[in-house]
């Protein structure tokens, strides 16, 4: 039987701190004399009471062990309601259209998906715009911790590859769990820092610099204004974003241990040194193809490119231009971009590199099989054999992915959206990219003009594309609420 106790307290904390979050956005309103100052206290108000509540209602003297059943159930409460929450603010001001707008947006920013239904950025109130960016950042921190403590418990998609990987070489590098998430949290606050100040420097405002700050390290994508990084067209504020999307894009606690000194567990690690071969050969690709079809001069195809790839493959979502123009090879190109993802253990969304290692992997061993019948042939990663559980986890999650994918995007077909919009639109949301490709949800537009319907079912695609698809899966299966 499944004990909720435990589950609703930790929800009823997390409700508390998403209250206390609520309170930098009212008081910036209320110096800048904003009246949506009022609107932010009244959420903050609501969000704080049922956190208190749940927490005081449900805090036990006992320790309670949670089960796999519980922490299943766990990760999908704490994402949805923290979202349900989070949207408070835009329907209590109208910011939003209507309430669907408020919670898109919301779960859009939890899970740095980035796809915004927001029009008029340039002329909406300070507050909303910081709030945006905050969800962000929390959300940006919240991913690194899920998928480096829960997620390699559950053993999803392979991810119990990383329980040695990260368990191991994090005690060695600092010997107690609560150290590990000093750590991480430290890092991601340095890298935070460094990113706003750098912004700073390069020409952004100072509020400018903090919000795009928070949508940068987080992989997000959302941005101070409705033409995104189209908007400052500066070529150095465009460097400094492309250097944070990649740190962003890496396993955090590698680079933690790069700021140690210790580069050679980064530098020698597989996936680091795949994700930055992909984006290496993406760019070139691209480059390349912007320059041949003449759409830019060689340097603004080294500059439009270079950014667009690895704003995509990070699945930030920032444009620096509208690549939805850039002709079918490029479009066709991107769009397989948006499958990729970075790092397990980074802030970015897709199926990851190391899933695309082990497939690769696999496939390398099926040849050398087929080749030599009588042969023993192991997929490895890292250096070290992956073993059959692991290997078969991963072939399901990349099934379940395509699966998932095609249901979505059969689903926006449904509610009349055009093919370019449907297929690319699910590749965007399940892989928390954001901006797809087309007029209509493109980089140049948003996804304001799309049905109820579908942005319910992009919701959720979010949620699923966020949390690693089985953990929300499971939940539908009957045997899971039988035990």
């Amino acid at each position: 039987m499944i004990t909720y106790r435990p589950i609703l307290f930790i929800v009823g904390i997390l409700l508390s701190i998403l209250a206390v979050a609520m309170v930098v956005p009212a008081l910036l309103d209320f110096v800048m004399g904003d009246i949506n100052w009022v609107y932010f206290a009244l959420a903050g108000g609501t969000t704080g009471f049922f956190g208190v509540l749940l927490t005081l209602a449900y805090r036990s003297a006992e320790r309670e062990e949670l089960g796999v059943r519980e922490t299943f159930l766990l990760t999908v409460a704490c994402w949805v309601s923290l979202a349900a929450f989070a949207s408070l603010p835009f329907i209590f001001s109208e910011a939003a259209v209507t309430t669907t707008d408020a919670l898109f947006e919301a779960v859009s920013g939890l899970t740095t998906t980035g796809a915004s239904v927001f029009t008029g950025l340039d002329q909406m109130s300070a507050g909303h715009l910081l709030w945006r960016a905050l969800l962000q950042w929390l959300g940006g921190i919240g991913i690194v911790v899920m998928a480096l403590t829960i997620l390699p418990t559950l053993q999803i998609g392979g991810m119990q590859l990383f329980q040695s990987e990260f368990s191991d070489r994090s005690e060695k590098m600092l010997p107690r769990v609560s150290q590990i998430a000093s750590a991480i949290l430290s890092a991601y606050l340095l890298l935070s820092i460094s990113c706003a100040l750098l912004y700073w420097m390069a020409g952004m405002s100072p509020f400018e610099a903090i919000c795009n700050m928070m949508t940068t390290v987080s992989t997000a994508g959302f941005s101070t204004g409705d033409g995104s990084f189209q908007t400052f067209d500066n070529p150095m504020l465009e460097l400094i974003a492309m250097v944070f999307m990649l740190i962003g894009g890496c396993t955090l606690v590698l680079f933690i241990r790069l700021l140690h000194g210790e580069g050679r567990y980064f530098f020698g690690d597989s996936q680091i040194r795949s994700f930055f071969a992909i984006i290496s050969i993406a760019i070139v690709v691209v480059v390349s193809w912007l320059w041949y079809s003449e759409t830019y001069t060689f340097i603004e195809a080294l500059r439009y490119g270079t950014f667009n790839v690895i704003s995509i493959l990070t699945t930030t979502g920032f444009s620096s231009a509208d690549y939805s123009q850039w002709g079918s090879f490029g479009v066709v190109f991107l769009f397989f971009l948006m499958f990729v993802g970075g790092c397990t253990g980074s802030t970015s969304g897709g199926m990851k590199v190391f899933r695309f290692q082990i497939l690769y992997e696999a496939a390398k061993v099926q040849i050398a099989q087929l080749r030599h019948p009588h042969g023993v042939f192991v997929p490895s990663y890292n250096g070290k054999p992956v073993n059959e559980k692991a290997f078969l986890s991963v072939l399901a999650f990349f099934a379940l992915y395509i699966l998932c994918y095609g249901a979505l995007a059969t689903g926006l077909a449904l509610c009349e959206l055009d093919w370019l919009t449907s297929v690319s639109g699910s590749a965007a949301i399940m892989g928390n990219v954001g901006p797809a490709l087309g007029e209509a949800i493109g980089p140049a537009g948003n996804f304001s003009s799309l049905p109820d319907g579908a942005k319910w079912m992009m919701m959720l695609g979010m949620l699923v594309g966020r949390l690693e698809l089985l953990t929300i899966i499971i939940l539908f299966t009957p045997g899971f609420w039988r035990g």
